[in-house]
């Protein structure tokens, strides 16, 4: 809520305080910026994916270190695609991109306490990052810096925050142990040891206790204290890192699953291609929610592009909003046995949470205005479409988030041809905010209606072929 909250003064302040001539550089540029997190957000979900089936926490970090070295080589590629295309300065082109491999690495940490189910550590990251973000930033803007400065800054915040949360996700040994007691509380009903035992009470402790280097301890007859685990093969693994999924492995098996996917994961960059399959699911959502913002740049005056912006802050408080159901339901989502009442739980949740922020964008419209200037006043009766479209991509966010935790990212056809739609129509036939937004908001309900029902039928359907035994 912290990092929210933040990121949504700081593209209040700044549309105040650029005006209208100077504020369509900086939101686009922070769409931009949004599009080169994808490959980040992709990275933290198959990190908490793995991590819960049994991956290394060190092995998983040199996975993010890859990953961030590739983004960084691409940004640097696009720096002056970027530029010419959307007409902005090279200097905060440069800052906005720069951004992208720290957010890399804050969000391979981020996964981390994701999978472990350490949420507490979590969420202090999750604060230090959005203030951290904005905090330095908004002191230039207040200085009276532009865009560029202002995107600089906030590059440097985000890299100090990668480094917090390297601090706070603590060693792979304490890792191993937390992970491993969530493994086993969810796949088996009972924990390993005391931190898994809090952890399935709803207790989410920062520091698992140590156990043995291959598995849980053993008991003074020579058996495991825990009771036999299996890979869960319906829902498959990442590509590369996944074990045999005939073989039924006990904890602490040295040849089983879990020490496979440790060993594999690490090698080389077959995980880079876990990461791909997600960030393209990541891509078709980011795409969605950011488009419309890169667009106008193209189709719209400077002024008018500036006011639907400002309009989009409120398509953003009512998608991030709900950010935190996602975090907490992802775990579950990518466990055979759980992962049907995970979707429907997400789905539920955000689509009452969506309801209230269109309520919320209505009511509180007329005092737009007031906080942003009266040069915004146009957009002031159209704040509840820009909610509403928020509120669906946050609903198509938990669609597509069961669809990475489950390992069929292939249903990103459906974003990626709605985004085609979308795009197409806004370039041929939207030329004013109302349409622009209006064309926004349609294609993502149609796009979410479309994806939510495939992932709730599949998540029955392999919820069923576990409990018989069926291979998924």
């Amino acid at each position: 809520m912290t990092a929210n909250v933040a990121g949504y003064l700081l593209q209040l302040l700044a549309g105040r305080w650029l005006g209208v001539a100077g504020y369509s550089e900086f939101a686009s540029l922070l769409a931009v910026q949004l599009l080169c997190a994808v490959p980040a957000l992709a990275l933290q979900n198959v990190v908490a994916r793995e991590l819960v089936h049994g991956a290394s926490p060190a092995a998983l970090r040199g996975l993010g270190l890859r990953c961030a070295l590739i983004v960084a080589a691409v940004a640097a590629v696009l720096i002056p695609l970027v530029t010419v295309v959307l007409d902005v300065g090279p200097a905060a082109c440069a800052a906005a991109l720069a951004a992208a491999p720290a957010l890399v690495v804050l969000s391979g940490e981020q996964g981390v306490l994701q999978g472990g189910r350490r949420f507490r550590g979590l969420a202090i990251v999750l604060g230090t990052a959005g203030v951290a973000r904005v905090a330095p930033a908004l002191a230039v803007l207040a200085l009276g810096g532009g865009a560029a400065p202002a995107l600089w800054a906030a590059a440097a915040g985000i890299a100090g925050a990668a480094l917090v949360a390297r601090r706070v996700a603590g060693s792979s040994t304490e890792l191993t142990s937390g992970s491993r007691g969530f493994t086993a509380c969810i796949d088996s009903g009972a924990p390993e040891d005391a931190a898994a035992g809090a952890a399935c009470a709803g207790e989410h402790p920062d520091i698992g206790v140590p156990s043995d280097a291959d598995g849980p301890r053993r008991d003074d007859t020579g058996g495991e204290s825990g009771p036999e685990m299996f890979d869960p093969s319906p829902v498959g693994g990442a590509a590369g890192l996944s074990p045999d999924p005939a073989r039924t492995v006990t904890p602490g098996d040295p040849g089983g699953a879990g020490e496979l996917r440790r060993t594999e994961i690490g090698a080389g960059f077959s995980g880079v291609f876990a990461v791909l399959l997600a960030a393209q699911v990541q891509a078709a959502l980011m795409a969605l929610s950011s488009a419309d913002l890169i667009v106008v740049r193209i189709v719209l005056d400077e002024a008018d592009a500036s006011r639907y912006a400002l309009g989009t802050i409120a398509a953003k408080i009512a998608f991030w909003l709900p950010q935190a159901v996602g975090v907490v339901l992802y775990p579950r989502m990518a466990q055979p046995a759980s992962s049907a009442g995970a979707i429907r739980s997400a789905l539920g949740v955000l689509s009452g949470i969506g309801v209230l922020a269109v309520a919320g964008a209505a009511v509180a419209a007329p005092l737009a205005p007031l906080f942003a200037g009266q040069d915004y006043a146009p957009v002031q009766g159209l704040l509840w479409l820009f909610a509403l479209h928020g509120a669906v991509l946050a609903v198509l966010q938990g669609a597509l988030l069961s669809a990475i935790a489950v390992d069929r990212t292939a249903l990103a056809w459906l974003a990626w041809t709605g985004l085609f739609v979308e795009v197409t129509l806004m370039l041929t036939v939207a030329r004013s905010i109302p349409s622009l937004i209006g064309t926004a908001a349609s294609v993502a309900a149609v796009t979410t209606i479309l994806v939510a029902a495939i992932v709730v039928r599949a998540a029955a359907v392999t919820r069923q072929k576990s409990i018989t035994g069926l291979p998924g």
